[in-house]
């Protein structure tokens, strides 16, 4: 059994909690818990004949007065880059964050969550995030931790692309 480690970053109540619940535990919560630190779930896969056990930490989010602990990324594998379209702002966070995550561990395999697709009529990408989200070169995928859409691929293709480095 092969073990690797994912983070998931992102800016406050982006959705990354929800995400992994929805994902380990086939569950969704309205009510919003603040992730203070870090929150580590495990999820049994296989993937190409093999398992995988995913390490998922949950990082609470960062903002203004918060910051990223990088020393929670010592050892991940991958990591998944959530934001909400319906508040434009967190998606400068993603940026930064991303370029953090690169500076302190490398070019690992990442993949970008634009949650709560569920919310898509609310969703403001101005043109200059759409190029900068293309500008990134991972791959999106548009994700509700609320109805399910897309979580599944979400973690197995960011799984994928681990095996495949």
């Amino acid at each position: 059994m092969i073990q690797k480690k994912i983070c998931l970053l992102g800016a406050f109540s982006v959705g990354k909690t929800s995400l992994i619940k929805r994902y380990v535990d086939s569950i969704f919560e309205e009510k919003y818990l603040t992730t203070v630190g870090v929150k580590i779930d495990k999820k049994l896969v296989e993937i190409e004949r093999q398992k995988v056990m995913m390490m998922i930490w949950d990082l609470a989010g960062e903002d203004d007065f918060c910051k990223l602990q990088v020393s929670y990324l010592r050892g991940a594998s991958g990591y998944i880059l959530v934001g909400d379209p319906t508040r434009p702002h967190t998606l400068d966070r993603l940026f930064c964050l991303h370029k953090k995550a690169q500076k302190n561990i490398g070019n690992i395999p990442a993949i970008i969550a634009l949650n709560k697709h569920d919310l898509c009529n609310q969703w403001s990408l101005s043109f200059a995030h759409r190029e900068e989200l293309e500008e990134l070169q991972q791959p999106i995928l548009n994700t509700s931790a609320k109805t399910g859409d897309q979580v599944q691929s979400l973690f197995i293709d960011l799984a994928t692309q681990m095996l495949s480095n």
